[in-house]
């Protein structure tokens, strides 16, 4: 879900998108080393090793090796060493693969493990974890879908976003905005990326609608109609000329450093706001919740947890320095002002709180929307299904096939469920 931008990641890196990191981290030990696993930019990837050698300098006698990749790199990696039975002891699962590395057997219970204190958190918080009624995974932060706008180009114009109340801030009245901005719009300046393809958003969407994305049973929670509905919504902008064009933007993902200094808006997740605004140091930024529908469902309010494991087939002889790892990574201030926010609000309630004091004004911002979000109504969310990994790939061809004139809204809506469903019934 926090897949990194992969041009920014070229460009930090400097070469190809396949690159790794397994070098040893911090000193020598007497015996138990733990492999740790997570995926990133280049930044993130300092960011974190300076926090495993924090960890390490307070746990004498543990070692971390760690084992860094890109998103889609690191997920290729975990296929691989999950048919070999080699996974790290501890690993970040991506968002399409919660399911399918339970389903693999990859998740060992964490609430017997003496190391690990868990009591940051409240019983419903603990259960609301669980999966298949087992505390096999933690949260090691919260994403929320939100509007990022450019307040800069708000003030430029004389302009101001709709209120921000249920009788003014909706997709209608967001919609009309955006087409009202592009008629006057600085040249080359756009009100919007063209973002369907964003997921927490279109999550928003769905669940305002009273659908979800994935349901209990593992299938899509999701109907023709108001898949179409997106679509026409994102329609009336690009064919009004208030979004940037798929070419402009380099095709249905948006590249934010190629037209974040272009739009007044975007669609994206909270935490992005960290790694983005900085990039345009010029621009004051702002952050809000999605818009809503006037009749939105009740309960359409959710958080995306971000969740790391322990390897069901870590050693036992491993385990208590397992658990002081992960204690350090959910628990431990310390590793906040190491690692930064850039990966999302964090989920213990105590971090959250103290993560005000290392944030930074846009971060400050990301930690503000999360909150208000997560202090309202959620009915419950369903983590993406074994089968599910190609679901963006297939979206984004859908968008492609409406953007470009080759499909219908209804055609294209239609051909992405039938894809979708047939990849779910290839893996149940």
């Amino acid at each position: 879900m926090d897949a990194m931008n992969r041009r920014r990641f070229l460009q930090l890196v400097g070469f190809g998108a396949g690159m790794t990191a397994l070098a040893s981290c911090g000193g020598g030990s007497d015996g138990t080393a733990i492999r740790y696993a997570w995926w990133g930019d280049t930044i993130r990837q300092q960011k974190y090793t300076a926090a495993l050698d924090a960890f390490i300098r307070q746990n004498p006698g543990i070692e971390v090796r760690p084992e860094f990749a890109d998103y889609d790199a690191y997920q290729e990696r975990i296929t691989v060493q999950t048919a070999g039975r080699d996974v790290p002891d501890i690993f970040w699962i991506p968002s399409p693969q919660v399911m399918s590395y339970h389903d693999a057997g990859l998740y060992r219970r964490l609430d017997d493990i003496g190391s690990l204190d868990l009591s940051a958190f409240s019983a419903a918080q603990l259960e609301s974890y669980k999966i298949d009624g087992e505390l096999n995974t933690l949260p090691r932060s919260v994403l929320t879908a939100a509007v990022r706008y450019n307040q800069t180009f708000l003030d430029e114009a004389g302009a101001q976003l709709p209120p921000d109340d249920p009788q003014s801030w909706t997709w209608d009245g967001l919609s009309e905005f955006l087409i009202d901005y592009a008629r006057d719009a600085p040249e080359g300046r756009k009100a919007i990326h063209h973002n369907a393809y964003g997921d927490l958003n279109f999550e928003a969407w769905l669940r305002q609608h009273g659908q979800d994305l994935w349901s209990a049973d593992g299938r899509m929670g999701f109907d023709v109609a108001t898949l179409a509905e997106w679509f026409e919504w994102w329609e009336v902008l690009r064919r009004a000329g208030a979004t940037t064009s798929l070419s402009e933007q380099e095709g249905p993902s948006p590249e934010w450093d190629v037209v974040g200094d272009k739009v007044l808006i975007t669609f994206g997740n909270s935490n992005h706001i960290a790694d983005e605004a900085p990039m345009f140091p010029d621009y004051e930024f702002g952050l809000r919740l999605m818009p809503v529908l006037p009749d939105a469902a009740a309960g359409h309010r959710f958080g995306y947890l971000s969740r790391l494991a322990v390897y069901q087939g870590i050693d036992d002889d491993k385990l208590d320095a397992a658990g002081r790892l992960v204690h350090f990574n959910i628990n431990d201030p310390a590793f906040l002002q190491i690692v930064g926010l850039s990966v999302g609000a964090p989920a213990n309630p105590r971090m959250l709180q103290a993560a005000y004091s290392v944030a930074n004004d846009d971060e400050k911002k990301m930690l503000a929307v999360v909150e208000q979000e997560m202090a309202q109504e959620q009915k419950p969310r369903y983590e993406a299904p074994p089968g599910s990994g190609t679901w963006r790939t297939i979206m984004g061809r859908g968008i492609e096939e409406v953007a470009l004139g080759r499909a219908s809204v209804s055609d294209a809506a239609a051909r992405v469920i039938a894809d979708i469903d047939r990849e779910l019934g290839r893996a149940s």
